[in-house]
This record gives structure tokens, sequence and C-alpha cells, in this order.
């Protein structure tokens, strides 16, 4: 009988969670489970290369949501391709080990382009007036066209920001259910985003936060029936992970205001007279992600490096200041990483803001921008839908990730059904991938 591996990529599930999910309770109730020790930093690019690799930020390259190129002075956020992730990925794997086993990658932030034989991920038409044109990218290609006359395009502006609910994540699933009839993978990774948006913006444990819980559990309950149907008599074997836990915060950091503040970050005005980072001038700014951030400093230089230290050790919010050596022990040293690694007390995160005047920020700045952002900007989500306008107040979210802690660590989950090895009460999140593999039989490895 064939067998077919499915993994769901939930990030913010935590094990309380699965109270206010009956049907997903239900369904995995008959396979085991194990709580995830996840690495730093815990944020969806580098989790999803790290589940995919069995590797750390420091080999496989996905040090953050984005990244500043150095030689370009250009910062990217959100829109590397899979040649960025510097190690061989799951799919990858699979097809050295054995000839026929195909893999599909449902919306990994990664995976264009990337060794998955089907892949589905958004790919919007950015147009010269600045609007945006719905689109997905596919492999194969024309596969959007078919998925477009079946489910409509896929709702992008549910993906992220004041608009996102569970419409993108139930599309994800039934496109994903399209691609399981059509073309019978025999690994399937689903990446589904649903539980990012309450608990980011109300808190974990908010009501809010809770009714997305039981509004993903349906969403779920229609796709354990749809892939079964799709795979037939297929032998079906079932992995959830948390990509990371979700933490209620009550404070917020301003790193680039500081370097500001000491004369490190210089700012250069745009065509409004709004104020800009001066990249190349600039003797230390900060790409910010979540809970923890980069600081690249001009040429490296050591007594900048110093002086940034010394400017964060006792900077309130801030739990850590790794530079030079000390980033090895969260495996962030790589050349693409900030030569000074500032991370959040678990209760606090980290804002890209570096205007002291609100009137004299980017435009983008009250827009929801994921692209010209030098950092990642939650406060999209708080957007007045009437003006369009992003308030500037970073104090109004309420829950981060990407600090690891003994506490969200004993909160994650990852649950299997249908699976033959045995779990260990605490799987490392660099064992993921060689697990996976080791469910797919050796006498299929080769065929």
């Amino acid at each position: 009988m064939s067998i077919k591996l499915l993994m769901l990529s939930v990030p913010g599930l935590r094990q309380a969670d699965l109270l206010h999910m009956p049907e997903t309770s239900r369904y995995f109730s008959t396979g085991t489970s194990c709580q995830i020790r996840h690495s730093f930093p815990s944020v969806t690019w580098p989790a999803q290369a790290t589940m995919l690799t069995g590797k750390l930020p420091n080999e496989h390259g996905v040090i953050a949501n984005g990244f500043f190129w150095r030689d370009s002075q250009q910062v990217e956020m959100w829109t590397a391709p899979n040649k960025v992730i510097e190690q061989p990925q799951i799919w990858d794997l699979l097809h050295q080990r054995g000839k026929g086993l195909q893999s599909a990658a449902w919306f990994p932030m990664l995976s264009k382009k990337s060794g998955a034989d089907y892949v589905v991920m958004p790919a919007p038409i950015h147009k010269p007036d600045g609007s945006e044109e719905l689109w997905c990218y596919t492999k194969p290609q024309e596969f959007y066209g078919e998925l477009l006359g079946e489910f409509g395009h896929f709702p992008l502006q549910h993906f992220w920001g004041p608009l996102a609910n569970i419409k993108s994540t139930d599309w994800i699933c039934q496109s994903a259910v399209a691609a399981a009839k059509k073309f019978q993978p025999d690994f399937f990774y689903i990446y589904l985003p649903h539980l990012d948006y309450a608990a980011q913006k109300f808190g974990p444990d908010s009501p809010q936060a809770i009714n997305a819980l039981l509004e993903l559990d349906r969403v779920l309950a229609a796709l354990f029936a749809g892939m079964q149907t799709a795979f037939g008599a297929c032998e079906l074997k079932w992995v959830m992970a948390s990509e990371y836990v979700i933490s209620a915060v009550d404070h917020v950091a301003f790193p680039n205001r500081m370097l500001r503040e000491t004369g490190l970050l210089d700012v250069q005005f745009d065509a409004d007279g709004r104020e800009l980072i001066d990249f190349e001038k600039s003797r230390a700014w900060a790409l910010v992600d979540h809970q923890f951030s980069h600081v690249f400093v001009k040429h490296a230089d050591p007594q900048t490096i110093k002086k940034v230290t010394e400017i964060f050790r006792n900077a309130k919010g801030i739990g850590s200041v790794l530079s030079g050596e000390s980033r090895k022990s969260v495996s962030m040293d790589h050349g693409r990483s900030g030569d000074v690694i500032l991370i959040s007390e678990p209760n606090s995160w980290q804002a890209y803001y570096w205007w002291l005047d609100d009137a004299l920020a980017p435009k983008f700045a009250r827009t929801v921008d994921i692209h010209r952002k030098p950092g990642y900007d939650p406060v999209e989500l708080f957007v007045d839908m009437a003006t369009k306008s992003i308030p500037l107040d970073a104090t109004l979210v309420r829950g981060s990730h990407g600090v690891v802690t003994e506490s969200t660590i004993s909160q994650t989950i990852f649950a299997t059904r249908g699976c033959s090895q045995e779990l260990p009460a605490l799987l490392d999140d660099t064992k993921i991938c060689e697990w996976i593999l080791g469910e797919f039989p050796a006498t299929k490895l080769g065929a």
C-alpha cells in the first residue's frame, strides 16, 4: 500500500489550544505527541528552514524573515527565493534517497523555485502604479489557472494585515486537497497561518485567539476528510507541528531610535521630506523581527560594535546582547547575520521605528507594506479601515515570538497519526527532518 505523509506547520499552536479544537483533537487521539525544542530565532522563515533541513541558521543561512545584503546596501523582506536556504530540504533529500518520491510544498514562505515537485505560494504582480494583481507562483506553472477556475484567486488580503482571517487558510486547505487528488505526492507540507493574527493583535489567550482556534478546527476537519478522499486507499500518516509559540507582551523596544539618539544611525530624506535610514552612512542600524534584531555595523568596526553592545546591555526589554563569538550560542554566526544580535525579554518585542517625530515617518510606515519596511511590523494589523492608515503606536501589539524559553518549549506540540516511529519526550526541531524521512520505508527508497 502506498504511504502518504502530510505535515501541518501551524504557527502559534500550543498543547492547551487543542482543548478548543475538538475535531483536531479527536483526529490525532489515536496517535502520539511530544513537545518540540525550537531553536532561536523562533520566527517563520528560520523555523521552517530548520524543520525542513535539520540544520540551524548558521548552516542553512536563514537568519530572519528578511535579509540585508551588504554588497548592494538593500533590505529584502519576505521576497527571497528558495536558493537562500543553503542546505538540502526534505524534498531534496527524498529525491536523493529514492526514485519516484514526490513532494508538495503548500505556502512555506521560501518555497519559490524549490526542489519540491508541486508548489503553491503567494506571488502578487506588482504594477508600476504601486497596485497589486492577485496571483500565485505554482509548480507546475499552469496549475494556478486550474485553482483559479475552481476556487478563485488566493485571497491575499486575508493572508496578512487588518483583513487577515480564516479565508486564506481555508483556500490553502481546499487547494491542497485538489492537488492531492491530481498529483498524489508522497510528502505534503502545508503551512496554515491562521493562529498568527489574533494572538499578536489581541494576545494569545484572548477571546479572539480562542475563536481563531475554533475556526481553524472546522477547516482542519474538512481537510482531514478531503485528504482521505483524495488519496483513496493510500495509507495516510499525519504530523502536526507548532511552528512557534506566541507569548503575551506588554512592552516594546525601539533599537533604531536608540541607535539614532546615540549618533550611530543617520537618516536621509525622501522626495516628501520624510526620513529614511541612510544605510550607507549609518555606523549602525537594526533590522528588527518580532523579538530580536540584527544590528549591522559599518565595516564591522570593533569600536562601534563595542559601543552598540554597551548601549543595549541594560536597555529595558532587551534580555541578551550578543556579538562576535557569542553569536554562536544561538547559531547566528553566519555571514548574513548582524554584527550584534539583540534578543528581547519574553514580555517585550522590538519595533523598527527610527523617526523621533511621527510627522517625519515615511508614508509607507502608515500602510500595509511588508516589503519596504526594514523589519517586521505587526502594527499593520491595526489599520483604521476608514482612513486606510496605520496608527504609529507599537504599544498596541499584545503578542509576539522569537525568544525561546523553557515556558515556550513546554507549550509546543508535535502530534502524529498513523506514524510508525516512537517519539521522545522532547523533539529538537533539528530532528524533525530526519524523523519524517524515517517514516518512508526503506523498500520504497531506491525503488
